[in-house]
């Protein structure tokens, strides 16, 4: 038995995923940001908001205890920038969740009735395609102002329809495999025949399209907030960070750098991530 155990353990190192050292360097970065957004509290050194008139502009390393230096409020910047970074994760989280059971949703429904509905769904998916998200979100948000429930939900529904259109095919094409035929013979009834058989086969492409799509949402807050419509003061978010930072570029050039930087390099890992997941999961790629 010790022999056999010793002969299957090459295999089984050799059935591991080789990532190259680029995307390893991708995870590690994405763990960083994990733990900035579940530890930012803890992290910071100083209260975000805490001012100090007389340290501002003071560059990276400069101050004792501020490692990055501070900002034009003389705010500790690290202290900030981890307290934006989890605010901005926060948010893109929560908007990607909703915008995969909004479209994830929507795709069953298409998918399982056909007909009517199926054009009503897709047809404003069109709709939605050939409208730029950000002037339905710029129209939004100054008709009925800015708030975080609402801000939340738009971000929420920026791609909805790339997970209707997923969906709705995975499912058409999973309703001819063999699997799902048999249980409608057996009498299994759709709500059960879709949440335990056919969702736990077509999530692989849907968890692809979820780590696509985080990035995109990430870039969109950073977007509205950098325009003065997404996070407010005295919140703070790395798209704030950057449009507070802005006018004092020849000065203080750290302080639109560095949230910058952070924003480049998460979405950039996390985008990296996914289309190796991509290529995994992608059937016709292998």
């Amino acid at each position: 038995m010790a022999h056999n155990s010793m002969t299957k353990s090459p295999g089984a190192r050799r059935r591991l995923p080789r990532l190259p050292a680029s995307l390893w360097l991708c995870v590690v970065w994405i763990g960083v940001v994990v733990i900035i957004g579940l530890c930012a509290q803890w992290l910071s050194p100083f209260d975000y908001l805490q001012q100090l008139p007389l340290t501002r502009f003071a560059a990276p390393g400069a101050l004792p205890g501020h490692v990055l230096g501070t900002d034009y409020l003389g705010r500790d910047l690290l202290s900030n920038l981890l307290i934006a970074t989890q605010t901005s994760l926060v948010i893109a989280l929560a908007g990607s969740v909703i915008c995969a059971v909004v479209g994830t949703s929507l795709g069953f429904l298409a998918a399982h009735f056909g007909g009517w509905i199926d054009n009503l769904i897709m047809g404003f998916a069109d709709a939605m395609s050939s409208v730029p998200f950000i002037i339905i979100a710029l129209g939004t948000l100054a008709f009925f102002g800015s708030s975080p429930l609402l801000f939340v939900f738009l971000v929420g529904i920026a791609s909805w329809e790339r997970y209707a259109r997923l969906t709705r095919g995975l499912v058409i094409g999973a309703n001819q495999e063999g699997y799902a035929e048999a249980a409608r013979i057996v009498g299994v009834p759709a709500p059960r025949l879709y949440f335990r058989h056919v969702l736990p086969n077509i999530a692989g492409p849907l968890i692809v399209q979820l780590t696509v799509n985080f990035p995109e949402i990430i870039l969109l807050e950073s977007g509205l907030s950098f325009l003065g419509l997404g996070i407010r003061p005295p919140a703070t978010s790395l798209g704030l960070m950057v449009a507070d930072g802005r006018n004092y570029l020849v000065i203080a050039w750290w302080l639109t750098a560095l949230p910058g930087a952070m924003i480049v390099l998460t979405t950039l890992s996390i985008s990296l991530l996914g289309d190796f997941l991509r290529d995994r999961f992608d059937a016709r790629l292998r």
